[in-house]
């Protein structure tokens, strides 16, 4: 396996730790303030790292244009702050492991905004390992299907909008992770969405809520930003070397950590459903991982 793919692999795993520590401190922490710490941790990983390299970019490179910085300012606040929002939204009734299974559409609908603007070709085989996939997220909430009232699949929905959103993210970051060095790109953006989130949370009363929060809940806080500041550098390093369906494919790891950890640390119940879906979505990462990458021209290295 590349570097690139196991930085995949990593950030896979460190998303379904994040949703099942997420869904553990949403009782104390709302949505909103909850993201914003978030990534104000992961924002604060990455800054010590992102301005050596800016300035060793800069030296070689002429700065970023306005209309650059707006753009991945723009795209940070989508991907960090309205995304994460609606997936805490959706794990105040979705559990840990069917959340990460819906999220794990992730990669198709990137497979299909990539091919919408002709920056992706889809193979018989990716499209076979992506269909399967898909048909296991159905398969886990097969229990749930005999629910009448549309109201009890808002959580779902949410999470389902935050993967969509994720998705165009990936496709749309491409040109500037080419152009850019990636740990300034990831710092810059997650200051962007920290900003955003800070006034979108004054709602919350967040400075009250902060003030008041048990040593405990600091320590699953700071779990869930330092895994965000890894696992997006992961995200961002893997997407500069490799295409965004093949690296969001890897998003399949994160439900098998979920149902995991929510089974040891939330008592969640693993129905069978839920285990055949799994098998399903590992055997669609297999096979669509299984094959050279979808684009013939090598990536530039990471700077």
């Amino acid at each position: 396996m590349s570097r690139a793919l196991a930085a995949a692999a990593a950030m896979g795993v460190l998303v379904g730790a994040a949703i099942v520590a997420s869904r553990f401190v949403l009782a104390e922490v709302p949505p909103l303030t909850l993201a914003m710490l978030r990534y104000a941790i992961g924002f604060a990983c990455l800054a010590p790292f992102a301005w050596p390299a800016w300035r060793a970019h800069r030296e070689s490179f002429p700065a970023p244009s306005t209309r650059d910085l707006l753009a991945m300012a723009v795209l940070g606040i989508a991907q960090f702050g309205v995304l994460i929002a609606l997936m805490n939204w959706g794990l105040a009734t979705v559990n840990a492991a069917n959340a990460a299974l819906i999220f794990s559409l992730f990669p198709l609908i990137t497979l299909l905004f990539g091919a919408a603007l002709g920056r992706e070709r889809i193979s018989a085989r990716l499209a076979a390992g992506l269909v399967i996939s898909i048909g296991g997220v159905a398969l886990s909430l097969a229990p749930k299907l005999a629910t009448r009232d549309p109201r009890a699949w808002w959580g779902e929905l949410a999470v389902f909008a935050s993967a969509c959103i994720g998705a165009a993210c990936s496709v749309l970051y491409r040109p500037y992770l080419q152009r850019y060095p990636t740990v300034p790109v990831s710092a810059f953006a997650m200051l962007a969405s920290v900003l955003f989130l800070a006034f979108a949370a004054i709602g919350e009363d967040w400075p009250r809520r902060v003030a008041t929060l048990g040593i405990e809940t600091w320590g699953v806080v700071a779990f869930i930003g330092l895994s965000s500041g890894v696992g997006y550098f992961c995200l961002l390093y893997a997407l500069k070397h490799e295409s965004p369906t093949r690296v969001t494919m890897f998003l399949a790891l994160n439900p098998a950590t979920a149902a995991l950890l929510g089974w040891w640390a939330l008592g969640e119940t693993v129905h069978a459903s839920l285990l055949a879906g799994l098998v399903m979505i590992f055997a669609g990462l297999w096979l669509a991982g299984e094959r050279r990458p979808l684009t013939g021209n090598r990536q530039p290295a990471l700077r």
